[in-house]
């Protein structure tokens, strides 16, 4: 017969079932009772957990109910304990959940009742009043309730009775009570048989022999000083100690009078472990006590003497507790591996902690080490779980060795621990972060395209897949051009490969940015931003700008006899298009017709004379200047300035007509040119003369702006800067005319165009005469001006004349 309780607060359910089922047998519908589905009980593991008990029932997750695994023997798990229980938790898994199983073991009527002792002897005296009690020796029945003894049977009822005294503890006395004077004359000895029945369904019974010896008369019985004596005794006290000494007295004489001490047997099977000794009445401890067994004993002691008369007294041992045992972990259910985004409060291990003890002894606490984000609570009696406390981190720390120690509060205090280890597991919450908030790269122009330039690198404190970096090019423009044309990068290393060749002329720098991307999912990233500087090589020579070298045409640079020394000849301007000292440019005088008349400025490439000109320099002067740029290697460009050191044109004229790009003509034509050189002289001397008798004054007037303390301006051509000497560049144009007449209130400033329109030219087909090539009319053609304005080489090449010789 099974009785179920069901308790929906506590998670509770309670069987009831008899001992000695047959393995297999239903003990209880565990599914139904609890509320859960079948399939539950196999998603989560059921299981049962004992704790150290032995398992007697056992769990079928396929149908959900509680079956006999074993054989109950109600006595070998209870004894004389009612109601006899076995306690068990039901442990499911994902969610982890448990749920408390009572199974109550009622007792059948398996055992008869017996008597330790095959016999029970007695010596009485005949002189044995009526009403003397002799107690006799109790059955032993391990069923309880109505299983349990019930009643006593003696026969022959001739002389004595039977009568039964009910006890503190619940058991019954057996007395055997005279009711009838022995004659021993008659008989000398009488055969009883006491019979002890249960009250099973059927009733059994058990049965012993009282052999009863009449004495000669004996007329006073022992006597106990006390009818129970107490004694409190340590479950750990070594054999050998004394318990207790009873003492008995007999007012008879003689060997009526000498009592022998002896232990009855009991039910609880004292005499097992208390002996008595037999003279003196000591009760001395001769086994082992364990408070967790048994609590109490009662001692059936019994005083005897010569004559056969007894008297008895009860001994009740208290056994005290001892904080004997450690208490003992028991861990239900683990988990060894969780993320670490689990939220705080996830229950991770359960334990059970079983201490035997009592009181203080028995009560338990359990902590666990510090410094870890866990903790320990305590969800119901002998059961703590341990949870996570504050949100993990695997980057902190992968592994966690839990430290779990439970101690009792008995003095001294046992503990015990266990250590569980619980692996974290990663979760991609961390991006990958740039060694650097910015890089600078420096790459040489001219480069090879596929050099590397540089490399960048990332780290990402995840694990694995969720710590594997890519490295991937923004999309951007440099220049409306892809970034990509100009830069790739290698996903795996980072490293910065140009994809050309970079022309620092074209382009310093450009920046780009890059991203750095993990493998997890979804993946993080990060931004960093690099900027390449291109580095200048000399690969462009100085650039000649000044002097203009023409293919055709001689130019040259009209110094007059009368210049004084460091009068300015010309000034040669030359660009690099390179930066820093690749651009810084010296000058050098490489060949002169003349090198003791001039010299060049160093660093600003002034030709100036050294000396006071004379007669005796000849007119055609042919310098050869080197322009050099401070890189390295350095490189070079060369330009021809020539000189005429003349004081009026005919002279430049006589003595540029043989220059050596005109002897490239064949003889045939040289004749004809002679000819006609002749025909254009005499014309030429002709209107020469006529032009200077009217003329003179002005031409006067010309020389005396030579000589003028008039500032000098040079020819500047645009867009270069002049850094004092150090590059042989300018910094801006100002051509300008200057007209002077013989009234200086009349004088005027007239700023013109660029100063490669104001080049004088000579040139043999105008039979001598001088061209002024200007884009605006000369003030020359006015010959009704009132003003007086030479042809101005000052305004536009400086204080230098530029002519052309051509025949």
């Amino acid at each position: 017969m099974k009785n179920t309780e069901h308790d929906d607060l506590t998670g509770q359910v309670s069987y009831s079932i008899p001992e000695e089922m047959p393995k297999g047998s239903f003990v209880g519908d565990i599914a139904r009772d609890l509320g859960l589905d079948v399939k539950r009980l196999k998603s989560g593991k059921a299981r049962i957990y004992t704790g150290d008990s032995a398992e007697y029932i056992e769990l079928n997750k396929e149908r959900g109910v509680l079956l006999i695994k074993d054989r109950i023997d109600r006595e070998a798990i209870c004894a004389q304990t009612a109601p006899c229980a076995l306690h068990f938790q039901v442990i499911l898994e994902n969610p982890m959940e448990f749920y408390s199983i009572t199974v109550e073991v009622t007792d059948v009527n398996d055992n008869a009742p017996i008597f330790k002792r095959g016999e029970m002897k007695f010596r009485i005296s005949e002189s044995a009043t009526i009403g003397t009690v002799f107690v006799l020796e109790q059955a032993i029945d391990l069923d309880v309730g109505l299983n349990g003894l019930q009643s006593y049977l003696l026969k022959p009822t001739d002389n004595f009775v039977l009568k039964l005294q009910n006890q503190p503890d619940g058991s019954k006395m057996v007395e055997m009570v005279l009711q009838k004077p022995l004659d021993r004359e008659k008989t000398d000895h009488l055969s009883l048989v006491l019979t002890a029945i249960d009250g099973g369904e059927p009733q059994l019974s058990g049965a012993v022999q009282i052999h009863v010896n009449v004495l000669d008369s004996n007329d006073n019985a022992p006597v106990f000083t006390q009818k129970i004596y107490k004694s409190t005794l340590r479950e750990n006290s070594p054999p050998g100690t004394i318990v207790i000494t009873v003492s008995a007295c007999d007012l008879d004489e003689g060997s009526y009078a000498k009592i022998t001490y002896e232990i009855l047997n009991s039910v609880d099977g004292a005499s097992e472990i208390f002996d008595i000794n037999g003279e003196t009445g000591e009760v001395k401890l001769v086994g082992n006590t364990d408070f967790e067994k048994k609590r109490q004993y009662q001692i059936h002691v019994q005083a005897s003497d010569e004559g056969g008369l007894t008297d008895s007294s009860k001994v009740t041992v208290e056994i005290l507790d001892t904080n004997d045992n450690v208490p003992a972990i028991n861990v239900m259910s683990k988990s060894s591996l969780i993320t670490e985004d689990v939220q705080p409060g996830t229950v991770v291990t359960i334990v059970n902690i079983q201490d035997p003890d009592s009181g203080e002894n028995g009560k338990v606490q359990c902590d666990i080490n510090n410094n870890i984000p866990f903790s320990v609570s305590s969800t119901s009696t002998n059961f703590f779980s341990i949870v996570t406390d504050s949100e993990l981190d695997r980057e902190r720390a992968s592994e966690y060795n839990i430290t779990v120690t439970c101690s009792d509060e008995g003095v001294p205090s046992l503990s015990s621990s266990v250590t569980l280890t619980l692996q974290i597991s990663d979760v991609n919450d961390n991006e990958p972060v740039f060694e650097r908030s910015s890089y600078e790269a420096y790459i040489v122009e001219n480069n090879t395209p596929g050099v590397s330039i540089f490399t960048v690198r990332a780290t990402d404190a995840d694990w694995n897949q969720n710590a594997r970096v890519s490295y991937i090019l923004e999309d951007s423009s440099v220049n409306g051009v892809p970034v990509s044309s100009y830069v790739s990068i290698s996903a795996d290393s980072g490293v910065i490969h140009a994809v050309r060749s970079f022309d620092y002329e074209q382009i310093k720098d450009f920046q780009f940015r890059v991203k750095a991307q993990d493998g997890g999912s979804p993946p993080l990233s990060s931004n960093v931003t690099v900027k390449i500087l291109i580095q200048d090589q000399n690969d462009n020579p100085p650039q000649v700008l000044y002097p203009v070298q023409t293919g055709g045409s001689v130019v040259a640079e009209m110094v007059p006899r009368s210049a004084d020394v460091g009068y300015l000849v010309t000034k040669v301007v030359a660009v690099d298009v390179d930066s820093g000292q690749n651009a810084w440019l010296s000058y050098k005088l490489q060949k002169a017709t003349d090198r003791a008349l001039f010299e060049v400025g160093s660093q600003n490439g002034e030709i100036r004379t050294i000396r006071q000109v004379s007669d005796k320099d000849a007119v055609k002067q042919r310098l050869s200047v080197i322009v050099e740029d401070n890189g390295q290697p350095s490189r070079s460009a060369t330009v021809i300035v020539n000189v005429a050191v003349a004081d009026s044109f005919p002279e430049v004229l006589s003595e540029f007509s043989d220059f050596p790009h005109d002897k490239e003509y064949n003889d045939n034509l040289t004749f004809y040119l002679v000819l006609a050189l002749a025909v254009v002289s005499f014309l030429f001397i002709t209107c020469l003369v006529v032009i200077i008798s009217v003329k003179i004054y002005r031409w006067r007037q010309s020389r005396i702006l030579y000589h003028s303390n008039l500032p000098v301006i040079p020819y500047y051509p645009p867009r270069y800067s002049d850094t004092l000497g150090t590059t042989g560049t300018l910094q801006h144009v100002y051509n300008y005319e200057v007209c002077r007449t013989t009234d200086s209130r009349k004088s005027d400033c007239k700023f013109g165009r660029a100063g490669s329109q104001n080049v004088l030219i000579m040139d043999p087909s105008c039979s001598g005469t001088m061209q002024r090539m200007q884009s605006e009319k000369s003030i020359l053609d006015e010959p009704d001006s009132p003003l007086e304005c030479p042809p101005s080489p000052a305004a536009s090449l400086s204080p230098y004349r530029s002519l052309t010789p051509t025949l």
